[in-house]
């Protein structure tokens, strides 16, 4: 049964694509400056907030679009359980931080998305408001309900282009039983030489960061599983272990970019994703190398950017301006598409919005949003 909040949202959008309105859709607002900028009339989803269901012994959780990030992980901790994935809350102090509906949307995931996935892998089925203002349905609460293409997948990291997520169904896991960091004095392209020699072993990895430390190339490696496995990785491996409470909150600045490396130039922030066992790349100043090599964060000034995005394709992958420099002339967030790339895209935009109701510029350059 729908609820009136839905019932209204889905009004809305019915009469925005008969007056040819466009609409932003907005959640916590906390990732306003990833991708192209908003255009539109905001669509709020605070409405849409709230837990619909929760069975522990299931690990499901089916929870409003609106929801604050921060409740739905404050539940799940209360049961001993966790988004494996740590999704980015993007909370600055005293503000609720990002929803729900806006961590599907921007598909974003922290330290351990190399180790356990990402926001995709964790979808078992979610409730959309399309662009006709038809409420849709995909998937369901358990990982086998899903028969041919797993459309709700589709939905993430979709910046909101092809409806509005009002409801998701979440797999969840139980917090590890132990954990620990390690913490290795070494060059790059040795942190990059070693996490592809321990990524070929049965080891316990789940999270990895590499970065200048006081000059000093310093990689991070947290150990997450069975008490027995983490306390065999810590003797095999050596390093020096850090204090648990000092360790936790290190990660927790690089999931929400806090992190003293984030802030320390004023250049644009790209983040690059590139095969992790791709090399040192032919670039100026030290990286942020996170998932094991393959994420690589750099500061560059705005001549830079052609240079950063030739050798991100140099190495097989590709990259994102993630944050502009302030007062930095306009330039494309993302890597152009492909030309059979781009017609899927907007082939799925035609099919999910055929009035344009939606805003797509947020996800596609202006030249691709016709339709």
């Amino acid at each position: 049964m729908e609820s009136t909040a839905l019932k209204d949202i889905a009004d809305r959008i019915r009469a925005a694509a008969a007056d040819r309105t466009t609409l932003s859709i907005r959640g916590g607002n906390t990732k306003a400056f990833y991708g192209e900028a908003a255009h539109g009339e905001p669509l709020e989803t605070a409405a849409l907030a709230g837990i619909v269901s929760y069975e522990p012994s299931e690990l499901v959780v089916t929870v409003g679009a609106g929801t604050p990030l921060a409740e739905l992980e404050a539940l799940l901790a209360g049961q001993g359980q966790c988004l494996p994935f740590e999704p980015p809350r993007f909370a600055p102090g005293g503000t609720v931080g990002g929803t729900v509906g806006g961590m599907i949307a921007a598909g974003l995931s922290g330290p351990a998305r190399a180790s356990v996935g990402s926001v995709r892998d964790y979808l078992l089925g979610l409730t959309l408001v399309n662009g006709r203002g038809e409420v849709l349905v995909f998937g369901g609460q358990v990982m086998k309900n899903v028969a041919g293409y797993d459309v709700s997948r589709v939905l993430a990291g979709s910046m909101g282009a092809l409806g509005l997520i009002a409801e998701a169904s979440l797999k969840v896991l139980p917090v590890a039983p132990a954990e620990a960091t390690l913490d290795f004095a070494c060059s790059q392209a040795d942190a990059l030489r070693l996490l592809n020699e321990w990524g070929g072993r049965p080891l316990p990895l789940n999270a990895s960061a590499w970065r200048l430390r006081d000059g000093v190339g310093v990689l991070s490696l947290r150990l997450r599983g069975a008490v027995a496995a983490v306390e065999a990785a810590c003797t095999q491996l050596g390093g020096e272990r850090q204090d648990a409470g000092r360790a936790a909150a290190g990660w927790q600045s690089l999931r929400d970019q806090q992190h003293p490396w984030f802030s320390a130039g004023a250049g644009a922030l790209w983040r690059l994703s590139v095969p992790q066992t791709a090399p040192v790349l032919d670039l100026d100043g030290a990286p942020l190398v996170e998932w094991h090599g393959g994420q690589r964060w750099y500061l560059a000034t705005p001549g830079e950017s052609q240079r950063v995005r030739a050798a991100a394709r140099a190495a097989g992958g590709h990259a994102t301006l993630f944050r502009p420099a302030p007062g930095a002339r306009h330039e494309a967030r993302f890597d152009a598409l492909s030309a059979p790339i781009e017609r899927i895209h907007r082939a799925l935009m035609n099919e999910f919005d055929p009035d344009a109701v939606f805003d797509r510029g947020r996800l596609l350059p202006a030249r691709t949003t016709a339709h």
